[in-house]
Formats: structure tokens, C-alpha cells, sequence
């Protein structure tokens, strides 16, 4: 089917039959209800709420096949929902529909430790599954700040503080459980760390945001709890310092297990909302681990490094107490930074570059921000080349929400000049659709379409998102609500 003849998604989403159907197989979980239906339209962005036409909550693969062979006989949109925290309108309903709530797929179904693996249905969250894991000797490496679900995380291709170490959700990745938009229920890989069989259906799923499949079922790769871990805080005169540190650590081969950096006004939010007391000036947070003996050298060659770039007033901590009381105001930053403007709504940026551009790429931005006059808190994963900017504004302002959006294609611009990429981990959703083809190019957007369509050929799977069918203009200001 040519790309120019997809058909959009039907409107009318929701039929009496399709109801009646799926309160009959579900009982109390389907749910027609416009509070949760308003609860599952909306998510940690700045787009105003969407909701969809019915909830329902699935508690296995079989019902989740079962529901989307309904959807699809009635030609009804559907939309895979986590915890609801993503930043780019992922889950809103754009056409209606019913959102397929997946959070009572709760369930640790294997720990493997000899084989350094596990897997768990998929609204299991990280936190959940590290908890589980607490008495086995290995951990969940990957930390995007909220305490997602595995299936969102790969639904996203989620990354985090430990990136820089382990990886993002991609390389933690070993097989899923995913059903099709008819139904079908496909595993993409067996349990062994590496095969060379076939197309990389795992991957293909990953970061495709519930457009090609539902996930299900999750098997990820385990690592074990290191010897030692020390964490560090240290402030820098500014945030171009602070880059060049990280990178000039990383280039010497230090292993670095985290490396955040906070610019001034994020490290003021944290103080506020964490009653912290930490210098108000470009902050890094740094992780080692290792033996005893390497987290000494490493910290060694990392202190040295940061003399170097003015750095200074190191805070250290190495029991787990510690280290959390470090790290809480790092994964709170997000919600700290909300209440410099309370009321505000964020357009959140996320832009990751090749190390070796990352310095110039967060000074320009910097002064981007400075000339906008609007309050943008900058933080990030410097270690991965990845940061953030957190544009709070009001969006009962139209000239106040241009310009946001405006500084925000600026930075996806200066990222994709930097050869970069508009996403390092939030994903596309409905923000960046506008920039897959600076990105990767009319034919790679077009052969995206041909998947989508070969996958989805009647468009059901959370429409609207990430590669839309090439007749719809893709907008880079906020919808209207529906």
C-alpha cells in the first residue's frame, strides 16, 4: 500500500457493540467513566488533556490479544498505557478510542541470576522489579528518573542516570512478548545474550511507542551490585566547566557509573523542594563503582580532573543512605523545577549530542534561554551526551507559548546540526514528529511508514504518533483538546 493512501484512523471510535463486548469480558475492568478516562488522556506534558472513548485493564496476554482482535474486528484505535509519565502526549488519544491500561500486568514471572536476565509482564515498574531483586546479587540497570513500567520504558526506549555505564533500555533488551494490531501474539527472541537469526524484532519494537504492537512481557539483562559505589557532588563556576570535565573523564577512560549535571536554577529548585542546602551554582553528581581499590583510583583521576576545570566543594558519600540522600534531589529535579513557576505547564527538550559537540551544544543553549527571558532550568545526562531544558510556561499565553516552542525547534535544530538527534530518551510521541525527516532522512521516514503500515494497515495502534501517514501535516504547536 503507498504511503499517500494509509488510511487515517476512523472516527466514531468507540461502538455500542464494541462496549458491550468488552464489559463482557472484562467485568468491572472496562470502564466508561469520564474521570479515569481524563486520568488516562493526559500525561506529564504540556498538551492539553485527550481522552480516550473507554479504559480497560488487561491482566494477561491473552486478554490483551483478545481485546485488540475485538478492537480490530470494529476498527477501534487503541492506546497502551503505563504510568502515564511520559513528556511528548504518547498516550493521549488523539482519535478516541480505548486505552489499554496494562498496570495489573504486574508480575515478576522469572529471575534468572545465573543468567544475568528476568522477565516480568509489562506494567511491572523499575522499582517494583529492583525490589525483587534486592536479595538475588543484581539489579535493573535502567533509572529514567520516574518510576516508569518496563513496557513504557521500551515503548519509549527509556534511558537514564546509569546510562552512561550500562546502557539504555535498547542494550538492556534480551526478548518480548508483543501482540499485534491483529491480534497475534509474537516472541521476538529466545533468552540467549545474542543471536543471529533473523531480523532484530526486539529492536524494532523498542522506542516504537505502541504503534506497532502492544508489549506485554519483558525479558531484560541483570547486572550484578558492584563491590563498592561512592557517589560525589561538586560545583563548577559553569555549566561549560562542568561539561568538559565529564568529558575529559570519560576520554581518560574512567569508567563512570553516573555523571548529572544541574545548571544554578535547577540545583535552587532542588534546594526548595528537597530543603537541601547545596551550592546554587552548575553542580555535577557523579557515581563510581567498582572494587574498593578501583573506586579509589577512579575518584582519584576524577577529583584531579575537576581541579583542573575549577571545580570544587566535593560532598562525598558511600554508604546506601547516603548516596540516597545525594541522588533523591537528582531524580526530583523534574517536579522540583515546576515549582519555580507554580501553575505553569513544561515543554521538556531533550537533546543528545556526539560528546565531542555536548559542550558547545548546553553553553549555546544557555544563552538561548538567557535571551528568551523565559525560566528554562538545564539538566541532564552529560555522560551520554544527552540534556534537558525545562521551558515553564503559561499556556494561557500564546506569545509566551511560541515562544517556548520556538527556542525549543532551536535546540533541535542546534542538535541535529551537532549531528545529534532530536530524542535521546523522551521520545517522539507527538512533539518531535515534525523532525524525523531532518533526522534520518525522507527515505528512512518513508521506510518507518512502510513498517507501520505493514504492521497496522488500518492505523489502530496509538495513531497520530511517532510516523503519522505522510497526508497529515505533522503540527509543531499544542492541539486542541478533544
Amino acid at each position: 500500500m503507498d504511503a499517500q493512501t494509509t488510511p487515517p484512523p476512523p472516527a466514531g471510535a468507540l461502538t455500542p457493540a464494541l462496549a458491550a463486548e468488552l464489559a463482557a469480558l472484562l467485568g468491572d475492568r472496562f470502564t466508561l467513566n469520564i474521570a479515569v478516562r481524563r486520568q488516562h488522556g493526559s500525561d506529564e506534558s504540556s498538551y492539553p488533556c485527550m481522552p480516550p472513548d473507554a479504559v480497560v485493564w488487561p491482566e494477561s496476554t491473552g486478554e490483551v490479544a483478545t481485546i485488540v482482535r475485538l478492537c480490530a474486528l470494529h476498527a477501534t484505535p487503541m492506546v497502551a498505557f503505563g504510568v502515564g509519565s511520559s513528556v511528548e502526549g504518547h498516550v493521549l488519544a488523539l482519535h478516541g478510542g480505548v486505552c489499554v491500561d496494562l498496570s495489573r500486568m504486574n508480575r515478576v514471572l522469572s529471575i534468572d541470576p545465573q543468567d544475568l536476565s528476568c522477565t516480568v509482564q509489562a506494567g511491572v515498574t523499575r522499582e517494583t522489579l529492583n525490589s525483587a531483586l534486592a536479595d538475588s546479587g543484581f539489579f535493573f540497570s535502567v533509572d529514567p528518573g520516574a518510576d516508569a513500567t518496563l513496557g513504557g520504558m521500551v515503548a519509549t526506549g527509556a534511558s537514564g542516570t546509569n546510562t552512561v555505564r550500562y546502557g539504555t533500555m535498547r542494550d538492556n533488551l534480551l526478548s518480548l512478548t508483543v501482540v499485534l494490531a491483529d491480534g497475534e501474539v509474537v516472541r521476538t527472541a529466545r533468552r540467549a545474550r545474542k543471536s543471529s537469526a533473523g531480523y532484530n524484532l526486539t529492536q524494532l519494537f523498542a522506542g516504537s511507542e505502541g504503534t506497532l504492537g502492544i508489549i506485554t512481557e519483558v525479558t531484560v539483562r541483570l547486572h550484578p551490585q558492584p563491590e563498592a559505589i561512592a557517589a560525589a557532588v561538586v560545583n563548577f563556576p559553569s555549566v561549560g566547566q562542568a561539561v568538559q570535565a565529564v568529558i575529559q573523564a570519560l576520554q581518560m577512560g574512567v569508567p563512570l557509573a553516573r555523571a548529572e549535571l544541574l545548571d544554578a536554577l535547577t540545583m535552587r529548585a532542588i534546594n526548595a523542594h528537597s530543603h537541601m542546602g547545596l551550592a546554587e551554582r552548575p553542580t555535577l553528581f557523579l557515581e563510581f563503582c567498582g572494587s574498593d581499590a578501583q573506586v579509589r583510583e577512579q575518584t582519584g583521576v576524577v577529583q584531579d580532573i575537576v581541579a583542573e576545570h575549577e571545580g570544587g566543594g566535593f560532598q562525598w558519600a558511600t554508604r546506601p543512605e547516603e548516596r540516597r540522600r545525594l541522588w533523591t534531589p537528582r531524580h526530583h529535579a523534574y517536579f522540583a523545577c515546576l515549582q519555580l513557576r507554580p501553575g505553569s505547564r513544561a515543554v521538556s527538550t531533550d537533546a543528545c549530542v556526539p560528546l565531542s559537540r555536548l559542550a558547545d551544544c548546553v553553553v549555546e543553549t544557555a544563552a538561548d534561554i538567557d535571551a528568551s527571558g523565559l525560566i528554562a532550568p538545564v539538566f541532564g545526562h552529560v555522560g551520554d551526551g544527552n540534556f534537558h531544558c525545562v521551558l515553564l510556561v503559561d499556556t494561557a499565553d500564546p506569545g509566551e507559548v511560541a515562544r517556548a516552542e520556538a527556542l525549543a525547534h532551536r535546540l533541535v535544530r542546534r542538535a541535529i546540526d551537532m549531528d545529534g538527534t532530536c530524542s535521546g530518551e523522551h521520545g517522539v510521541g507527538l512533539h518531535k514528529i515534525a523532525y524525523l525527516e531532518d533526522e534520518h532522512g525522507a527515505a528512512g521516514v518513508g521506510l518507518m511508514r512502510r513498517i507501520k503500515q505493514a504492521l497496522d494497515p488500518l492505523n489502530l495502534l496509538n495513531p497520530g504518533k511517532v510516523v503519522p501517514p505522510a497526508q497529515l501535516a505533522a503540527a509543531t504547536t499544542m492541539p486542541e483538546a478533544t
